[in-house]
């Protein structure tokens, strides 16, 4: 518990400073840099064009922090951290860094927003600039490549003909439900700027001709109609209620009598207070989007049952947001 002793407290304040450490050197790339060869701050310092005090400073505490290594001056980062951090490196967790990065600022108002309850003019439910797109989409590829066979299994996909992606981003999801079931055909909808990434994974994954690929905004534009499941991952934390009754009655007539639907997301206990990312991630919702948060299984069974659904059931609650809630069209 982090309120045993005052120095756990103490610790649990801290903790954003080595975390803004971390972020500033994957925000200029030191570790792709550094993975491959040995370099001195001054040598840093001038391929970047930066000034060689604060750059040895933050050298030196990523080094404390293990993220680095230096010998007679020479920063190094090797593996562990360079198969995690590195950019080119196939396990590369820098994506999702990148992606809390961009968070930083809208957290920093978050004392703000709960006092004032006023958004800073930055928030949306959109995913900002080119370089913050892609970084959030590099950031949903991270989580979704080590959990979505597993997610996939817990649907039972076997008898699926036509999946709809809903929000499908670069397309992690629909690869994993295809490679499960050989037979399956898939419609991958998300926004222009993500297309080109959907494009480019679903050729390397030799998986293009079995997808099309439809641009546009489930929050303007209706869904294409004929499929058998729709599969929505953390899509609905970024919503309203109101809004996700209204994609809901979209994805009803997106699907043919008898298909069915099947969200991720985290589902919070009724006390909202666990699972714990559930709660923190609830928070970031907060910062980051107009009206999000995160639901307990009945408000998610309630919106389902206004938009026409039925046989609603509780597939898994989870704890990192791989709960998932299966409903049928009647």
């Amino acid at each position: 518990m982090a309120n045993e002793n005052p120095e756990e407290i103490l610790k649990l304040a801290r903790g954003f400073m080595e975390s803004r450490i971390l972020l500033t050197g994957a925000e200029l790339n030191l570790f792709t840099l550094l993975q491959n060869r040995s370099m001195t701050a001054h040598e840093i310092a001038a391929q970047f064009g930066m000034t060689i005090r604060p750059l040895e400073i933050l050298l030196d505490a990523l080094t404390a922090m293990g993220m680095l290594t230096k010998e007679e001056g020479f920063y190094h980062c090797g593996p562990p951290v360079s198969t995690f951090l590195a950019a080119d490196a196939p396990d590369t967790v820098l994506p999702m860094v990148l992606h809390l990065a961009h968070l930083w600022p809208r957290w920093a108002e978050l004392t703000r927003i709960v006092r004032n309850d006023e958004k800073s003019p930055k928030q949306s439910n959109g995913s900002g600039d080119a370089q913050e797109l892609q970084a959030f989409i590099g950031a949903m590829h991270v989580i979704a490549r080590s959990r979505a066979s597993e997610i996939v299994a817990a649907v039972k996909p076997e008898a699926v003909k036509q999946l709809l992606d809903v929000g499908g981003a670069s397309g992690t999801y629909t690869i994993a439900f295809l490679r499960a079931v050989n037979g399956m055909k898939a419609t991958l909808f998300d926004q222009p700027g993500v297309m080109e990434m959907a494009r480019e994974r679903l050729a390397q994954e030799g998986l293009l001709d079995r997808v099309t690929l439809v641009c546009g905004d489930f929050y303007r534009d209706g869904l294409p109609p004929g499929h058998d499941l729709a599969f929505v991952s953390a899509i609905i934390h970024q919503n309203s209620p109101e809004q996700n009754r209204d994609l809901y009655r979209k994805i009803f007539r997106a699907l043919i009598p008898g298909g069915r639907i099947v969200i991720r997301d985290h589902i919070m206990d009724e006390n909202r207070a666990a699972p714990k990312e559930g709660a923190v991630f609830a928070v970031n919702m907060l910062v980051a989007t107009d009206k999000g948060a995160t639901y307990t299984y009945d408000e998610i069974r309630t919106g389902l049952e206004q938009a026409g659904f039925h046989r609603i059931e509780l597939l898994r609650r989870g704890e990192h947001m791989d709960g998932l809630v299966e409903a049928f069209k009647p």
